[in-house]
């Protein structure tokens, strides 16, 4: 009886991603200071995002801080952030694809590609809808150049 409800508990930790919450939790420090990066980048483009597609309002003051954070996002040193051996077939809770560390020089071209698109979006977020619609295409495509490459996907 008691194997029974261990096995019980376990199928529920299963079944509610208790078990990955706990694993990603594992990961070393700088796996999860780039996802928590990831995760702010995907906040501010998100509200970017909405606007543009007319899901939100347009609002000079937001659009502008979202953009702005992207920039300082941009400029945080990557260095820390990529240790050989936290890539996804080594780590269990991260989507980064061994790729990444045969051509980081590359990735390093990448990150800078977002942060001058960030600058464009930036200096056009405040600016009107168009303006801000016209700038993100350009951060969008940055992020999708370096997912195709070196993200595994879901």
């Amino acid at each position: 009886m008691k194997f029974r409800s261990i096995l019980a508990a376990s199928a529920v930790i299963v079944a509610t991603g208790f078990g990955t919450a706990t694993i990603a939790q594992d990961l070393p420090m700088p796996v999860q200071a780039r996802q928590g990066q990831f995760k702010m980048m995907g906040l501010n483009i998100g509200v970017l995002v909405a606007m543009a597609r007319g899901e939100a309002d347009y609002d000079a003051d937001r659009a502008q801080a979202a953009a702005d954070n992207l920039v300082t996002l941009s400029s945080i040193d990557q260095s820390f952030h990529w240790p050989e051996g936290s890539d996804n077939m080594t780590l269990v809770g991260t989507r980064a694809l061994p790729e990444i560390w045969d051509n980081l020089p590359d990735v390093l071209d990448k990150w800078g590609a977002f942060g001058a698109a960030a600058d464009g979006l930036a200096a056009a977020a405040g600016e009107g809808l168009d303006p801000m619609r016209a700038a993100l295409g350009p951060v969008g495509n940055s992020c999708s150049a370096c997912h195709d490459d070196y993200r595994a996907s879901d």
